[in-house]
């Protein structure tokens, strides 16, 4: 997204760093499962998909996010300090949740920053939704580094996989 996606898929055996999560212990338990859905932004006209794991034990949890906006044949990638307008960096890496907050069916979070796909700047996405069974959908704010005006809006929503909380 130069919008944004939640959450998201932790596979091929990649272990992400844990992702701060703060909420009552059920609300923490309610979101664990793999998910998967997809974002719009009405503002950029941007769609794509997004995949989200979480697993919790104790006190942490564990989650990663692969955006794929429409007409784009590879994931967003993480920013690395450097303008990636002229092409994607060589590889593919999962984005990373920065922290989740979950309580009362509310969750609301950020994505660590991202490289936008138009302008190859950093992009900080803020998210909130609500958490109703298997479904969680919301809204999303992107900003873009070094700029004060408000980013790209748009909503997402993504559906527990095998369902069944």
């Amino acid at each position: 997204m130069v919008g944004a996606g939640l959450l998201a898929l932790a596979a091929c055996g990649v272990r992400n760093p844990p992702v701060a999560v703060a909420g009552p212990q059920s609300d923490v338990a309610a979101l664990a499962g793999e998910w998967a859905g997809s974002y719009a932004s009405p503002v950029t006209g941007r769609t794509g998909t997004i995949a989200f794991t979480l697993s919790t034990g104790g006190d942490s949890a564990f989650g990663a996010v692969t955006m794929i906006p429409s007409g784009l044949r590879q994931p967003l990638q993480p920013w690395r300090g450097q303008n990636t307008a002229n092409g994607p960096l060589p590889g593919t890496e999962l984005l990373t949740i920065r922290f989740v907050r979950v309580a009362a069916g509310r969750v609301s979070g950020a994505l660590t920053a991202y490289a936008d796909p138009e302008t190859g700047a950093a992009a900080h996405t803020r998210f909130e939704g609500t958490l109703e069974g298997d479904t969680v959908s919301g809204t999303f704010t992107t900003r873009f580094e070094r700029s004060s005006a408000s980013g790209p809006t748009g909503t997402w929503q993504v559906v527990r996989r095998g369902g069944g909380s």
